[in-house]
């Protein structure tokens, strides 16, 4: 793979352009990758990436973005419609996840950059709290083997020791007990997935939630991923647990607007039970000679046209458009499970929601990957042990994609059967299934990772 992938076809930017090109050249260029790539999802067999895939939606989206697009949102008084947007956005947020059963505080929020971002204002935020409220002076916080990179981003970046908890392999759950023991008083907090990337399972948040108002700790709930489907789902009837802040010892919770909240990439949500915590990561400097200076969060200048989008697509779609769509992803994943699970062969792991993930103890399942990838099915890797993910969003709500998987799948097993537990030609990597893997997966990673670098820093001659 290279930096320069249509440099067969287009020319490629070397240096900074002396004359400007015509409008509708580029616009015609850029609008002919555009179609070309969308193609690769709009079949419906590309797990997650595309969250709506409704390009009516998106349009719309659009309209709403260019009205707010140029507009810097840190200029509230030039546009304070974008106090509304975001506080709104808060609001319904907060509704989605019980704020009104909170009796201990004050439920607030931000809106961030993505989920990456949520769960780095709340790792923040526990720091800082801690520091002011304890003294900690060592902070480590807990997660789940299976919590997201994001947390230990996150702790690399802020100086916190990061331990991790093991999970069941079976049920692919956090231990709580071990959780437990590794609780001290440098603890900042705990964090429970609802649900996790890798396997759509949803963490014992319960149990979490009695150990954190026990240990007298925060516990964050990662919901970037199941936020904006798991209540709906609860309000289908179906058997999720309770995650949210009815749990009197949930703190914080993060979730993606930007999944399936159904908004445009870059925005996400992240809610405090209290004011307090939201309000220890504040940034202030009085004294600088430009002015006094504030940032709520890590992000200065945003632009309104996200926030605007994700306000629209909230208020247009409401609570009764995101609940059908639900119901139609989780019936279509509850049929691509069955279709695994009709093969003896193939193995869930856990307890899986609207997103699933299968291994086998008869043969690498990477080779079901190598077969069903030319037929256009793009899942996500696993690892330890290898798995495969498909992470149901409404473009595999179409008709007809169902039953090409329950094809397509047992063409695969007979194709892997026949392998066995030869290398397969795939390997994991996170948000995809990379070709070209082997036993050296990491170097690969590493090597693939210094060719961009290499391209980018030392551009190929003319």
């Amino acid at each position: 793979m290279s930096s320069y992938p249509y440099a067969d076809r287009f020319p490629v930017n070397r240096t900074f352009p002396e004359q400007g090109r015509d409008r509708a050249d580029v616009l015609a260029e850029m609008t002919q990758l555009a179609k070309e790539e969308d193609q690769s999802w709009e079949t419906g067999r590309v797990s997650g990436t595309m969250y709506c895939g409704d390009h009516d939606h998106y349009s719309f989206m659009n309209d709403v973005f260019g009205l707010y697009a140029h507009v810097n949102i840190l200029q509230r008084d030039i546009c304070p419609s974008a106090t509304r947007y975001e506080g709104e956005v808060l609001a319904m947020t907060l509704d989605l996840f019980n704020a009104d059963a909170v009796t201990d505080g004050e439920p607030v929020g931000l809106v961030t950059s993505g989920g990456t971002g949520s769960i780095t204002h709340a790792v923040l935020a526990y720091r800082e709290k801690a520091a002011q409220d304890r003294g900690v002076t060592r902070p480590n916080f807990i997660k789940p083997e299976t919590g997201h990179p994001a947390f230990d981003k996150a702790c690399h970046l802020f100086g916190v020791e990061l331990r991790r908890a093991p999970v069941d392999p079976v049920t692919t759950q956090v231990d709580v007990e071990w959780v437990r023991a590794n609780i001290d008083d440098q603890t900042i907090g705990m964090m429970g997935s609802a649900c996790n990337y890798g396997y759509g399972t949803i963490d014992p948040i319960e149990a979490l939630s009695d150990l954190a108002v026990e240990a007298g700790i925060p516990l964050h709930v990662d919901g970037c991923l199941g936020g904006f489907i798991l209540p709906f789902g609860q309000e289908l009837g179906l058997d999720i647990p309770v995650f949210d802040f009815r749990l009197p010892g949930v703190t914080s919770i993060s979730a993606d607007t930007h999944k399936y909240g159904y908004a445009f990439k870059g925005t996400s949500t992240v809610l405090f039970r209290d004011k307090s915590w939201r309000n220890s990561q504040y940034f202030f400097l009085t004294d600088w000679t430009g002015g006094k200076y504030c940032s709520p969060g890590m992000d200065g200048s945003r632009s309104g046209g996200l926030l605007a989008a994700t306000w629209a697509a909230m208020v247009q779609l409401g609570k009764e458009g995101y609940r059908s769509y639900a119901k139609a992803i989780f019936d279509t994943s509850k049929a691509m499970q069955d279709a695994v699970r009709s093969h003896p062969e193939l193995k869930i792991l856990g307890e899986p929601t609207f997103l699933f993930s299968f291994t086998s103890d008869e043969f690498d399942i990477y080779h079901v990957n190598d077969f069903m990838r030319p037929r256009g099915w793009r899942f996500n890797g696993q690892q330890y042990p290898n798995a495969l993910h498909m992470a149901v969003t409404r473009p595999q709500t179409q008709d007809g994609v169902v039953e090409a998987f329950v094809a397509d799948l047992a063409e695969a097993v007979a194709y892997a059967k026949e392998k066995g537990q030869e290398p397969a030609a795939s390997g994991a990597v996170y948000g995809g299934v990379a070709g070209g893997m082997n036993d050296e997966a990491d170097e690969f990673i590493k090597m693939f990772m210094a060719q961009m670098m290499d391209e980018q820093q030392a551009l190929p001659p003319l």
